[in-house]
């Protein structure tokens, strides 16, 4: 039980301070999840963002019922679920009618274009700790060169470039690269294996 109300306030919070959309969101459950009640490991979040990023639907909620079920079940998922959709809920009834009443009011534009900027390091944020985990198994704060993992880094690029030049669906990118790089690990531990 107390873990069910731990993850409600968690994700009340996320709900409430991820602006900016679902991926402002992973780095405030990064921190609510992993660092401060310290109820998954790094790899596992990742592993649930991926998951979460290639099912339909926000990022935020996905990620939320997914960390929910993980670790409380169907009402973690619940729970977490509502958590992360309430703060946003009531905010947009508040917001939907003021911003009908006074949205003429050049301070109202003001104020989103200020937002902006730090949506855009929030999402930066979280990319970039995604990154580094799939490049070096570690952090931001305490990878080191020689633990650069090849396979992840040419699969990364790859994918960028053919993202970014082909404009090809991202979930296709992401299902490409993960059979590739599934049979890339397949073959190293085959050769591996066979010279031991």
């Amino acid at each position: 039980m107390l873990l069910i109300i731990k993850l409600f306030f968690s994700f009340i919070q996320v709900g409430l301070f991820s602006v900016g959309g679902g991926y402002a969101a992973i780095p405030l459950i990064q921190e609510q999840i992993v660092n401060v009640h310290h109820l998954m490991t790094m790899e596992e979040f990742t592993d649930l963002i991926t998951i979460a990023e290639m099912t339909p639907g926000p990022i935020s909620i996905n990620s939320a019922t997914f960390v929910g079920t993980r670790l409380s079940g169907i009402a973690g998922a619940v729970i977490c679920t509502v958590g992360c959709i309430l703060p946003s809920f009531i905010i947009c009834l508040l917001l939907a009618y003021f911003y009908y009443k006074y949205r003429k009011f050049s301070g109202v534009q003001k104020v989103l274009a200020a937002l902006r900027p730090a949506v855009v390091a929030l999402i930066a944020n979280a990319g970039f700790s995604i990154l580094m985990l799939g490049l070096f198994e570690a952090d931001k704060h305490s990878f080191q060169w020689d633990d650069l993992r090849v396979v992840e880094l040419i699969l990364f690029l790859s994918a960028f470039l053919i993202l970014r030049k082909f404009k090809i669906s991202a979930v296709q990118i992401i299902f490409g690269t993960g059979v590739i790089g599934t049979l890339s690990y397949i073959l190293i531990f085959s050769i591996q294996n066979f010279f031991s």
